[in-house]
């Protein structure tokens, strides 16, 4: 084994050079630093009000079963009856009938079958909406009278 001082600046820069007896073959290797600057900005997620709904009805699959009774319950004992008696009582419209059983056959479709609360949970709210609009518009049609 030979050691021996370089004095190549380029080289080795004053450094030892430990050869063996062989070829000598040198590989340089310089520090290649790429910097990148890219620039730093935190994009801003504004989530409406029907993306949060639609992320909460998804997070309310541990609860299915609480609200498949409480749309069946709410839809069959208290709002059905509630628009059934509304549009006898305001002339019995056909369409305002159709409407009304049409809600309630959704939502009692939908949980049937067994969807996740991401469309049960919408369809049973849509259909509380139908049947709002009805009411309101039987008792329309009674104030005409």
């Amino acid at each position: 084994m030979k050691i021996s001082r370089t004095s190549d600046k380029d080289h080795f820069e004053g450094g030892w050079q430990f050869t063996l007896l062989c070829p000598q073959k040198t590989i340089e290797m310089k520090a290649l630093t790429q910097t990148s600057h890219a620039p730093f900005y935190k994009p801003s997620i504004q989530s409406n009000v029907l993306v949060r709904f639609f992320d909460w009805c998804k997070a309310q699959e541990k609860n299915r079963f609480g609200w498949l009774a409480l749309s069946l319950a709410a839809h069959g004992c208290i709002l059905t009856p509630l628009v059934v008696f509304a549009v006898g009582a305001s002339g019995n419209d056909f369409t305002l009938w159709m409407a009304a059983m049409g809600a309630m056959g959704v939502t009692l479709i939908v949980n049937l079958a067994a969807q996740p609360t991401k469309i049960t949970i919408p369809i049973f709210f849509l259909s509380i909406v139908v049947d709002v609009a009805i009411l309101i518009a039987c008792i329309a049609q009674l104030a005409a009278y």
